[in-house]
């Protein structure tokens, strides 16, 4: 690729952080009732003094990929993935231990929220100050001034220090800034959550608008579906490393496979003392295990969890319903309809209104905890997919929109 196309270069990025482990263990059953033992003061001096082993932890790890000019670009994965990190050794922010970065243009970025912004100074000269280190010129920045605050909606706030915004005010400011001033290259991560549902579409709109106009965009989010409306490629990242590159929809498949690969591994929790053992998809109406549902007729399908349950008065077990687009389309509690559970191993069962869900994938997201503590969870517990037939929707090949189907009868009078 000619380097007048390219708007990044990274080759071999890795970056380190050392981590510091005291002695002793939570865990450790000795380490617990020496501490019992001792003072609160001799703990805290031996922790101040104590000297702990050290472990060098890799954020990233020989991350290396192009991006064209005027490319939206979706980087996903899970909490951890190294995500975050690649977009703060992008903006600067941080140096990277090993590799090299080139970028082609100027960088606007909105990352976590309380960068970019110097909390003393006003909405009004935090503009400025942004603008300037940019290498934009006064003007340039007036010329787009009345853009940004319209935008923002925090006129009224503009010249108090931003120390005393609230987080949705200083999201609103810090992106309209980061996307009004002409960056070639513009990075956002999923700071964009702390917005308001209308704000978020304002942001989505403009995103494209910038890519529109061949600018470079990258966004960091855990709403596929934004990723999939506004990115043409995406890259999916673990521990620190990236798994797939290319176009949207494979990244998003190779996620979403990531989850069901894991579906039924339970060494973990068989481990320790309380949680989840199994669970299952069955019908009620023909007991059997089942990952693919065709809702032809009605039916009744139940989820099936088999725990261990503490002997404590406010533990619970819930779970979510996630699909595809990483959208929550269900949830529930077991102390939603019973006052307490019982101690032990037991069995429990859930019917789900499955005939009302359109077609699609799904993962169940489960835990185990009580008021004090969790005792397990899992984000992915169980998969299934559903192919519903019984919406006119699906026989004509359009598609339902929604995360539940309505069913119900329509009452029609004529008159």
């Amino acid at each position: 690729m000619s380097s007048k196309d390219l708007a990044i270069s990274v080759r071999g990025l890795s970056k380190s952080y050392t981590i510091v482990h005291q002695g002793g263990s939570v865990d450790d059953p000795s380490a617990a009732s020496a501490a019992d033992s001792s003072s609160a003061l001799s703990q805290i001096r031996g922790s101040m003094f104590q000297r702990g082993s050290r472990e060098t932890f890799w954020a990233l790890r020989d991350v290396s990929f192009d991006v064209k000019k005027g490319d939206v670009v979706g980087i996903i994965g899970r909490n951890g993935a190294g995500k975050s990190t690649l977009l703060k050794t992008l903006s600067r922010i941080t140096e990277p231990t090993e590799g090299s970065i080139e970028l082609y243009g100027r960088v606007g970025s909105l990352l976590e929220v309380g960068t970019g912004f110097h909390p003393e100074l006003t909405g009004r000269e935090n503009i400025f100050l942004n603008g300037a280190i940019l290498g934009m010129r006064r003007a340039e920045i007036l010329a787009k001034f009345d853009e940004i605050v319209e935008f923002s909606g925090v006129a009224k706030f503009l010249d108090t220090p931003v120390k005393r915004y609230s987080s949705g005010m200083y999201v609103r400011l810090a992106f309209a800034v980061a996307a009004h001033l002409n960056p070639e290259i513009l990075i956002v991560d999923e700071v964009l959550a702390v917005g308001d549902a209308e704000f978020q579409k304002k942001c989505l709109g403009k995103m494209q608008d910038v890519a529109a106009h061949g600018r470079t965009v990258l966004f960091v989010s855990h709403n596929l579906t934004a990723v999939t409306a506004l990115c043409n490629r995406g890259i999916f990242m673990r521990g620190g490393t990236i798994l797939c590159d290319g176009d949207v929809n494979l990244a998003i498949n190779a996620y979403s496979d990531s989850f069901r690969s894991e579906a039924g591994t339970r060494t973990e929790s068989q481990n320790k003392p309380y949680g989840f053992r199994s669970i299952r998809l069955i019908n009620l109406d023909d007991p059997n295990e089942m990952e693919i549902l065709t809702c032809q007729t009605p039916a009744r399908y139940a989820l099936e969890f088999k725990c261990v349950i503490p002997e404590s008065r406010s533990v619970n077990v819930g779970f979510t319903l996630i699909n595809d687009a990483e959208v929550c389309v269900a949830s529930c509690s077991a102390l939603d309809s019973v006052q307490r559970l019982p101690a032990g191993p037991v069995t429990m069962r859930i019917e789900l209104p499955i005939p009302s869900m359109p077609s699609g994938n799904f993962r169940v997201e489960g835990a185990v905890w009580d008021s004090s503590r969790e005792y397990d969870k899992s984000d992915g517990l169980l998969f299934f997919s559903v192919t519903n037939t019984m919406s006119i929707l699906n026989l004509n090949g359009s598609k339902p929109r929604g995360a539940t189907l309505i069913l119900s009868p329509w009452q029609i009078e004529t008159s």
